[in-house]
């Protein structure tokens, strides 16, 4: 029996263990996100005046103030800034007056299909 306690006592820390160590952090929890991520960028632009970047190697500086994220391109790319990024959206997905895209953050990777104002900005980066 006492055997049986042991085993089962075991398996119970083993099991809170392995569920209390998740892999999916959300960016609105804490900063892991923040930092530089290198990889495929590119720009485009209907307005005047602003230069069009293609496909090209890269990276993407990511800044937290907040909720709010800025996305700093490297290639005299303009900053994609004041993204909102709630609890639980590290896949975020807008669809509004201003903008459609989707920006997807996590520890290794970003990816950003992003379009406002007439600019698209595209990432496909990791670190």
């Amino acid at each position: 029996m006492k055997t049986t306690v042991k085993i089962l006592g075991l398996l119970f820390v083993s099991l809170f263990i392995f569920c209390a160590c998740s892999k999916d952090d959300d960016p609105a929890d804490n900063d892991l996100f923040v930092g530089t991520y290198n990889g495929t960028i590119s720009f485009r632009s209907s307005n005047d005046g602003e230069a069009n970047v293609t496909s090209t190697e890269g990276s993407v500086r990511v800044v937290k103030v907040g909720n709010n994220y800025s996305f700093n391109f490297s290639n005299d790319i303009r900053t994609l800034g004041d993204i909102e990024m709630q609890k639980n959206d590290n896949n975020t997905i807008f669809f509004n007056d201003e903008a459609i895209g989707s920006i997807t953050v996590s520890e290794s990777t970003l990816r950003i299909l992003y379009n406002r104002d007439g600019r698209t900005w595209t990432a496909n980066c990791s670190r």
